[in-house]
């Protein structure tokens, strides 16, 4: 799609369960914040080496996602990588944008893509959990 309404686009290639699943093992119910570290932290290196002076993520648009934690973390990883955070509230643009990914054709998976958050959502849809 970025293609076609041309947009660059960096994007990785690689699933990264594994990484997750060790970095989480301990403690999964700490699996969100390490999560978004993983994540902002690539963000921000990436911006860091591509010689962008700001970075952010798709992450903000989610009313499911922990804003305030999220920001914290991106916050982090802006000082660590020695880049600004660009920090939106795009959550208000959530249903508009399920919307036109509808039309698009679009994949929209419901869960926010962790392996733990999958079999949350599978036990509820099972009746299992409430």
């Amino acid at each position: 799609y970025a293609e076609t309404i041309g947009l660059p686009l960096l994007e990785r290639n690689d699933y990264g369960l594994r990484p997750f699943v060790r970095t989480v093992a301990e403690d999964i119910s700490g699996r969100c914040v390490k999560c978004y570290e993983m994540r902002l932290f690539e963000a921000a290196r990436q911006a860091r080496e591509g010689g962008f002076d700001s970075f952010t993520s798709s992450l903000f648009i989610s009313p499911y996602q922990k804003h305030e934690l999220m920001q914290e973390v991106a916050e982090r990883a802006a000082v660590e990588y020695g880049v600004t955070f660009l920090y939106r509230d795009f959550r208000p643009y959530f249903r508009a944008g399920q919307e036109r990914a509808r039309e698009l054709g679009f994949y929209m998976q419901k869960y926010c893509g962790c392996i733990f958050s999958e079999e949350e959502r599978y036990l509820k849809a099972s009746k299992i959990l409430p």
